[in-house]
């Protein structure tokens, strides 16, 4: 059973009318009346953040925050994980916790922060709908089995499922890269980022993950490479330029990170990774300037 009328969702999700109406207006859910499990899943997501008080207007701006944010994502409460801290949401990208709204990461989590996560423990595999066998609703299982560390090889081999469909659909590579990535198997990490660029090379999250392994596995020239081609996609990527400006330090070649840590600042002068990058970009500067100094 891949679609769903308006009644079954109501069932299936325990909401009103009223409720899945509001939303619709908000912009959160699309206006249909009939639902494929992937728009069943951002529904659910939706109404677990209501339930903790969390307003539609906030859950947009962060959505659309989230875009601006990170290339390439289009979706963020089914490409991402997410977590509600008060009224404000937070989405895991990339091994950090990333408050869009303000674009602050967060490092800590008190136990009442880590909202979403409870779905753990709501969401019994028994109340799921029939597996689903379209791509959009197996790459939404995917994410969703995602959010508990214990479902993960589930999350493996639903994306693998999705590729046995369409080999070229680029988010599964993506995430299952990230998955792998996450298990220090660079290697095959490596193949699906690569596979990713080559199914969509507008892709600017797919070239900032292909940096990621190169950059681990010590190739620090062709991580340069890669995340210049994320920024010539998406100039206003802050991670892509924290990155980079990390890599051309590596590479002694510290003008150009100084470039690329002011870049960063700009977008992001705020939180925990903006002090270190502010402390980088001012001992360069200062070694810059010493250098310049004794030339003359």
């Amino acid at each position: 059973m891949n679609q769903f009328d308006r009644s079954d969702v109501l069932r299936i999700l325990r909401i009103t009318a009223r409720q899945l109406s509001g939303w619709q207006r908000a912009g959160l859910v699309a206006s249909a009346d009939v639902f494929s499990f992937f728009d069943l899943l951002q529904v659910k997501k939706i109404r677990d953040l209501r339930a903790k008080r969390v307003k539609s207007a906030t859950i947009l701006a962060s959505l659309q925050a989230m875009q601006r944010r990170v290339a390439g994502m289009e979706n963020p409460l089914l490409e991402a994980s997410s977590f509600n801290i008060g009224t404000r949401i937070a989405f895991r990208t990339a091994g950090r916790v990333l408050d869009p709204i303000d674009g602050q990461f967060v490092l800590d989590f008190s136990p009442s922060g880590k909202v979403l996560e409870t779905t753990r423990a709501k969401r019994p595999r028994a109340v799921l709908p029939v597996l689903p066998d379209t791509v959009a609703d197996l790459f939404a299982r995917g994410v969703s089995l995602e959010e508990d560390i214990l479902s993960v090889p589930d999350a493996i081999r639903c994306y693998k499922s999705v590729l046995e469909i369409d080999a070229s659909y680029a988010p599964a590579h993506i995430n299952l890269g990230t998955l792998y990535y996450n298990q220090s198997d660079y290697e095959l990490a490596e193949q699906h980022y690569r596979k990713a660029v080559e199914a969509d090379p507008r892709y600017a999250l797919a070239y900032f993950d292909l940096g990621n392994v190169l950059d681990e596995t010590q190739r620090v020239n062709d991580a340069i490479n890669a995340y210049k081609s994320a920024l010539q996609l998406a100039p206003t990527y802050a991670d892509a330029h924290y990155n980079l400006a990390l890599a051309y330090e590596r590479s002694r070649q510290p003008r150009l990170a100084l470039k690329h840590w002011r870049a960063y600042l700009k977008l992001d002068g705020r939180g925990p990774w903006a002090i270190h990058a502010r402390a980088q970009y001012h001992k360069l500067l200062d070694s810059e300037s010493l250098k310049l100094v004794s030339n003359r």
